[in-house]
């Protein structure tokens, strides 16, 4: 899946132009993430969505997280 726009490096990637970063690029609707050793793998969601799983996530809410 090729998506244009602009990708964006996580704050969190460090600061080194190594291959361990995640990116994100979005459109009115949708969010793709990628990891930057495996460009062309692009997962799409809904901000929603998103946001619903980060909450979970920090919730501690989602099976198999500590």
């Amino acid at each position: 899946m090729s998506v244009s726009g602009n990708w964006q490096k996580s704050s969190f990637s460090g600061s080194g132009d190594g291959n361990a970063c995640l990116e994100l690029a979005s459109t009115p609707t949708t969010l793709h993430l990628r990891e930057s050793d495996t460009p062309a793998t692009v997962l799409t969601t809904t901000p929603t969505a998103l946001a619903h799983l980060l909450a979970g996530i920090r919730a501690h809410a989602v099976p198999g997280q500590a």
